[in-house]
């Protein structure tokens, strides 16, 4: 498949711990994602934030390496295909009760082909 032109960023941002039935949240979106036949997907983990709560700032530590840290997943692809996911992935994420943040922007894809 070739893709160049304008397409969207799709930002979710989720904690590692967030989960949907008992299987890592942001792996559920990833296989999602490659089930849709997406572009691809990318799963950053991150080194200090907070999210919805605001209890905390999480930060990885030498002492603390299992702590919840910040998790953002970018997937790329034409607004049509962006757009569906965004459906798909809101089905999930009404079945747990993680705090989600998902921003979508506008990019110009300079390649996706071999």
């Amino acid at each position: 498949m070739k893709i160049e032109g304008i397409g969207k960023l799709l930002r979710i941002y989720i904690g590692e711990q967030d989960r949907y039935h008992g299987e890592a949240l942001h792996h559920v979106i990833v296989k999602k994602a490659k089930e849709m036949g997406l572009a691809g997907c990318t799963v950053i983990r991150g080194v200090e934030g907070f999210g919805i709560a605001s209890r905390m700032i999480h930060k990885a530590s030498i002492l603390r390496l299992s702590e919840d840290m910040p998790v953002l997943i970018e997937i790329a692809d034409n607004e049509q295909r962006i757009r569906e996911a965004i459906e798909a992935f809101e089905a999930i994420f009404d079945e747990t009760d993680a705090g989600v943040l998902m921003t979508l922007e506008q990019v110009e894809i300079l390649r996706y082909r071999k």
